[in-house]
């Protein structure tokens, strides 16, 4: 069972950079989420079934992750918090961890299938 089974989808785009930032913006504020897109890759569809990306929390974050998205921060707030914050700063993940968020590779069996699956010892 995957550790993100039970989580939940607060935001729904049809882009995987919008599905970004919100993620980016909750994790920067204490809440887990990850981006969990089921975008169809190949045709580059924007809209639609076809261009679903979702942001999943934990259900117990969900109210409050809700509530965080729905604040509009002005011209101002945003001037403020970029000239407040320090480029020099390390990522709040590894690189490894940001791949993984984004492309749910954590999620994935990218091994070779086993080759005793199915079969009966003789």
């Amino acid at each position: 069972m995957s550790q993100y089974e039970d989580w939940v989808s607060i935001f729904r785009t049809g882009t995987d950079y919008e599905a970004d930032i919100v993620r980016d913006r909750l994790d920067d504020s204490g809440i887990p989420a990850v981006v969990l897109t089921q975008r169809d890759h190949a045709f580059n569809l924007t809209v639609g079934d076809l261009a679903s990306v979702h942001v999943m929390v934990p259900p117990d974050e969900a109210d409050e992750a809700v509530s965080l998205l729905e604040q509009r921060l002005d011209d101002d707030e945003l001037e403020k918090a970029a000239l407040g914050s320090d480029p020099e700063a390390p990522s709040a993940h590894s690189p490894e961890d940001d791949t993984r968020l984004d492309s749910g590779q954590g999620q994935m069996d990218f091994g070779a299938p086993d080759d005793d699956e199915g079969e009966e010892d003789d």
